[in-house]
Order: C-alpha cells, then structure tokens, then sequence
C-alpha cells in the first residue's frame, strides 16, 4: 500500500515536471522574440549602433542607439522617412503606433518624409512630425535639454508638447523653450516672424519660442542631401 502511494506520488511529480516543461517550451519563443526591423543603414561614417561600428546595408531595429563621432554621420532609411544624425549625435529609434519614431537625445537631426505619417521625432518632451502629407525636410537641434532649434526646409512641420500643438511653415525656423517657467523674462508664446521682437503670448502654452534666421549656405546642402532621401525613399 506504502508502495503504491509513492508510485503515485511520483507519478504525479512526473506529469507536473512535464506541463512545467511543455508550458517553459511555449513561452520562450515569446521572450525570445527580437525587436521589430526599423529600417537599414544607407550611409555610416565613424557612427555606431549600440556598441558596435555601424556599417552599410545593415538592418537596426526598434530600441537601437545611434551615436556619431565628432567628424561622423550616419543615415538611415525607414519606409517613406530618411533620417540622418550629423556629428556629435545620438538617437534612439523606436516606433510610434504606424509611424517609425526616434528621440534625438544629443546633436543635430534631419529628416524628411512623404507623408504624415513617415516619421516622428520626439526631443525631450516635443513631438515633432509632418504637418501635411507632402514632401517634408525637418532639421532638429538639440542646445540642452530644455531647448532646441526647429527649422522647416521643405513643406511645413507641427511641434507639439502636451496640448500645445502649433506649425512651422516652410523656410523658418525657431529656437524652442520646453520649460517657459524658466525664461528670465516670463512666460510667452507663439513667435513673430521678425528677429528681434518679443514673442506674443499664448493661451495653454507650454513653451515658448523665438524667430530666428536661416543660413542659406548651410540651408541649401541639408537641402539637397534630405531631399535625395525624400524622393528616394
């Protein structure tokens, strides 16, 4: 009787063992599953993908970090969006629901897309994007990390924090306060377009910006090099 009670406690052991180990085989394909493709490496020079050299032709994924050297740049394509990392830079690219997306954590970004949707560029607490579904070339630079420069080259773009969401229109460009609790001079709103003049405030706004110039020179070579990536997609 000892005997068969033992049997059958070990038979009981076996059969849990098993459906412990069918049910481990089942899960782990799922924790193994990698990150979704984002898009492939078109141009990299002194640039890398996390730790290691970016190179040519390689696919980066969702989650990726791209950084670049003093002297480096590193470009990668997405769907119907380019996305290009001037030197001194770095990005993590992600996905925001259908849109390929990446935060710009340091340096400089330019981006175009074909339509809205093509891509989403999120710096500290902006989110800038396409303002229409025509060809767009954006250009993001981070000063720290509550402000930047946003300049539209080509078509216009939308910067939006929280619930405040205004446009840029094509060949301006403006320096950008994410925190207006911190401007010496109070908090204000959307810019002139004149240099020198005091923003006009805004109802809800939760940054401030000011008009400022564009250089031609340096404006015609993002120029010509975004919108290869934009008609090339």
């Amino acid at each position: 009787m000892a005997r068969s009670r033992v049997l059958d406690s070990f038979s009981k052991t076996r059969a849990f063992v098993a459906a412990l180990l069918s049910l481990t085989l089942l899960i782990s394909p799922l924790w193994a599953t990698p990150s979704a493709a984002f898009g492939t490496l078109v141009f990299a020079n002194r640039a890398r993908v996390g730790s290691a050299s970016a190179s040519v032709g390689a696919t980066v994924f969702s989650g990726d970090r791209l950084t670049t050297d003093e002297v480096g740049s590193v470009q990668v394509r997405a769907g119907a969006a380019r996305f290009l990392l001037a030197s001194a830079s770095s990005a993590t690219l992600s996905q925001d629901e259908a849109s390929p997306a990446a935060t710009l954590t340091a340096g400089t970004a330019t981006f175009s897309t074909a339509n809205s949707k093509a891509f989403v560029l999120h710096v500290a607490t902006a989110i800038i994007r396409p303002n229409t579904d025509q060809p767009m070339i954006g250009k993001v630079t981070l000063l720290n990390p509550k402000e930047l420069v946003v300049k539209s080259i080509r078509g216009s773009l939308q910067i939006a924090v929280e619930d405040d969401v205004r446009e840029i229109p094509e060949g301006e460009a403006y320096h950008v306060v994410l925190d207006p609790n911190a401007d010496p001079q109070g908090p204000r709103g959307a810019g002139t377009k004149g240099m020198g003049g005091p923003p006009i405030k805004a109802a809800k706004s939760r940054f401030i910006w000011y008009a400022v110039a564009i250089t031609a020179g340096v404006t015609f070579i993002v120029v010509h090099e975004a919108w290869e990536s934009a008609s090339k997609p």
